[in-house]
């Protein structure tokens, strides 16, 4: 039987793959990705989202989705109630398979990530950093998920940074056009701490439909690449659709 400590270094290590393996996805990100092939950034009612699980589910599907995750606020409720919800749908509506131009298959349901949001300060200011495909269970991220965001030296950027990466996943500084400080000062900020990368895709304006934003999205890109950083994309959905803010 395996011990604790060889099931804990058997997560992390397919922690590390599922890592290894968005971080790619965010590669391949560029302003055509979202909201209809990957949408890395989305709330349910689980934190203050309008959606339950079940609809986001319903319309990730409808959509088309590749890649997606739900972020909600310093918990993993929707996330896991999304899950059950994906693997309920599969079994009452068998996805059809696809092949590629090379004959490679894959099934047709769009693929759910670990995420959370996690509120931090960075350089004095309040910033939030989302967390993806790090291992749900790991102790190091536990203080973060308990739905609500911490005080002192646990809310430091750094050390949200750190639990992230330590739970074997990656750690994107979200919106970096929406806060006190400009994306100039928090973005080269955030880099220092070790972030692994800026949602550079955003719709600040909330148009109706959605696009990156015109003014602020060639600064976060020059910046992301500048700094050496993935780039990732979300409509931070907090209403009815997942195609818009709200």
């Amino acid at each position: 039987m395996a011990t604790s400590t060889t099931r804990l270094g058997t997560n992390l290590r397919a922690s590390a793959r599922g890592a290894l393996a968005l971080r790619g996805i965010f590669e391949t990100v560029d302003a055509s990705s979202c909201p209809g092939q990957y949408n890395f950034h989305m709330h349910t009612v689980c934190s203050d989202g309008q959606l339950t699980p079940a609809e986001l589910i319903e319309q990730a599907i409808a959509l088309g989705l590749k890649e997606f995750a739900v972020t909600d606020h310093h918990t993993l409720k929707g996330y896991y109630q999304a899950k059950q919800y994906m693997e309920d749908w599969q079994w009452r509506h068998p996805a059809p398979i696809r092949r590629d131009a090379a004959g490679r298959v894959s099934r047709g349901l769009p693929r759910l990530w670990a995420g959370v949001e996690i509120t931090s300060k960075l350089a004095g200011t309040e910033v939030h950093i989302l967390g993806y495909a790090f291992k749900p269970n790991h102790d190091v991220i536990q203080p973060y998920l308990q739905g609500g965001s911490l005080v002192g030296e646990d809310r430091l950027a750094e050390n949200v940074i750190a639990a992230i990466q330590g739970a074997g996943g990656l750690a994107v500084l979200a919106h970096p056009g929406r806060y006190r400080r400009p994306p100039e000062d928090l973005v080269p900020e955030a880099a220092k701490r070790g972030i692994d990368g800026v949602e550079t895709y955003y719709a600040y304006s909330n148009p109706t439909h959605w696009q990156p934003c015109p003014k602020k999205t060639p600064v976060i890109q020059a910046l992301a690449q500048e700094f050496d950083l993935l780039s990732t994309c979300g409509t931070d959905t907090h209403g009815k659709s997942l195609t818009r803010r709200v």
